[in-house]
């Protein structure tokens, strides 16, 4: 249904103890879900995670306090959904970076209380005026949020025109840290990465992933988890995956911080962006009435 009315969505959406519709900043409208595991934040711009928080623990998402949250503008943190091209449009540099899903209004198409721990809801775009005009193509995406003490979303992608496409796309996930040069990634040895800070030569990681200066990877062949170590608040992140053989990591670092309007000088120090992707080589080509699912299931561990 149209996503524009409050007390529409809240009527026939809603539930109670576990759900509710509300406006945030600018008007922007969000699904605030609260049950006896978690709570957690979806906004139906570009249908962004922008909050998860399983009881007891410090947040898990990292959302910009500079976020702009206006309409044609992505959130910056988060979740955001890169769709149908991952980062800068193949062939044409004018069109949007990253797609248009993460800036389009979603529509609610289904709520659901699986249990006193679990909520779920889904969430639909289908190509129309603004789409076409970017990609000419015909296709229906729907997201499946499960909150509960793990958060898991799977994107499926419908081809619903007459004709191939060829996508990449993303989980373009921010992760909470308490300082970005102590955590240590794992999961990613041995791979073979795409370097973009180094002019995209070709290399192969070597022992876990640290950071200490700007980071922007692609990570060929790469299905299994990740794990982010965090030291600092006590943790670790689990990434698990299906759908995509690629992960990116980013990280802005100083100067290109400085240079975002929607991104604190600082911030950079309190996130890593672990993406679940299909980047680089790892092309989605659905035919026509063929569907795509990226998923992505996100577990917090203590020691």
């Amino acid at each position: 249904m149209p996503s524009s009315n409050i007390d529409s969505l809240n009527r026939e959406f809603s539930i109670a103890h576990h759900l509710v519709f509300k406006k945030g900043p600018n008007g922007l409208i969000y699904a605030e879900v609260k049950n006896d595991s978690a709570e957690a934040q979806i906004f139906l711009h570009g249908a962004h995670i922008t909050s998860f928080i399983p009881n007891g623990q410090e947040p898990v998402i990292f959302l910009s306090p500079k976020s702009l949250y206006e309409p044609g503008k992505a959130i910056r943190g988060g979740i955001p959904i890169s769709w149908p091209w991952f980062a800068d449009h193949p062939t044409v540099k004018t069109k949007p970076a990253h797609g248009f899903a993460r800036t389009s209004l979603w529509d609610v198409r289904a709520t659901r209380r699986i249990s006193k721990d679990e909520t779920a809801i889904t969430l639909g775009l289908t190509d129309n005026e603004d789409t076409l005009k970017l990609w000419n193509y015909r296709f229906d995406l729907e997201i499946a949020i499960r909150v509960g003490n793990e958060l898991d979303a799977g994107l499926t992608m419908t081809n619903t025109g007459k004709e191939d496409f060829t996508i990449t796309s993303a989980f373009h996930s921010y992760y909470c840290v308490q300082d970005v040069s102590g955590v240590t990634i794992y999961g990613l040895e041995g791979c073979e990465y795409i370097d973009k800070v180094d002019n995209l030569t070709k290399k192969t990681q070597d022992g876990p992933v640290i950071i200490t200066d700007e980071i922007d990877r692609i990570y060929l062949d790469s299905k299994g988890d990740c794990v982010i170590d965090d030291p600092g608040l006590n943790r670790k992140i689990r990434v698990e995956k299906s759908g995509s053989s690629s992960t990116v990591v980013w990280n802005p670092w100083t100067q290109k911080a400085r240079k975002m309007k929607d991104l604190g000088d600082q911030d950079y120090v309190k996130f890593i962006c672990v993406e679940t992707t299909n980047a680089g080589k790892d092309l989605i080509t659905p035919a026509p009435g063929e569907q795509h699912k990226l998923e992505l299931n996100i577990t917090v561990q203590n020691p």
